[in-house]
Formats: C-alpha cells, sequence, structure tokens
C-alpha cells in the first residue's frame, strides 16, 4: 500500500534551511521514496489550514516511509531542520486508485 508524508513546513532561518533542502532529495531516494511536490504553489480552497511550504512524498509503504525518517543518513538532516524550521508531518497510506478522466 502506497504511503505519503505529507509536511507542512514553516521556515524560521531561510539561509540554513536551504542546506536541508539540498541534503534531503538523494535520502529521500535512498529509501525508495519520490517526491510529487516539494514547495510549489499551494492555495487553500477550502477551511483554515495555512500551509507554509508544503512537501508531499511517496513511498511504497509506510515501513519504508518511517526507516527513511528514523534513518541513520537522515538524522543530522532532520537535526538541522529542527534548528531552521517548525515541521508538521503526517503519514497516510493508500491503494493506488483509477480515476477516470472527464473527456
Amino acid at each position: 500500500m502506497t504511503a505519503y508524508v505529507i509536511v507542512d513546513i514553516e521556515i524560521t532561518d531561510p539561509e540554513n534551511y536551504e542546506v536541508v533542502k539540498k541534503l534531503t532529495p538523494p535520502v529521500v531516494a535512498k529509501y525508495g521514496g519520490e517526491y510529487l511536490s516539494r514547495g510549489g504553489f499551494t492555495e487553500v480552497i477550502e477551511g483554515d489550514w495555512c500551509p507554509k511550504r508544503l512537501v508531499i512524498l511517496a513511498f511504497e509503504n509506510s515501513q519504508k516511509a518511517k526507516t527513511w525518517l528514523n534513518s541513520p543518513e537522515f538524522a543530522p538532516i532532520k537535526a538541522l531542520r529542527a534548528k531552521t524550521a517548525i515541521t508538521r508531518m503526517v503519514l497516510t497510506e493508500s491503494e493506488p486508485q483509477f480515476i477516470p478522466s472527464n473527456k
């Protein structure tokens, strides 16, 4: 079952957060993760949630996502991220869905 990691990041130290942005992708890839969205345009279309910088990752399953998050390679990056940003993160699973187009 595909696992998605959704991260809302409020950057508090933009200069040093750039290091986090540079170091994270290779570790995500090493653990089989793929970026679906990484800090692009975000618009609230319903409700009062106002994410600052939204990142969405996909992993083969929840265990692989948790292995990445708790990996020795990611530990120093996670520590730096904690000093440079406020992070809110959730993990959700989903069976692949086919949504037919309206064509």
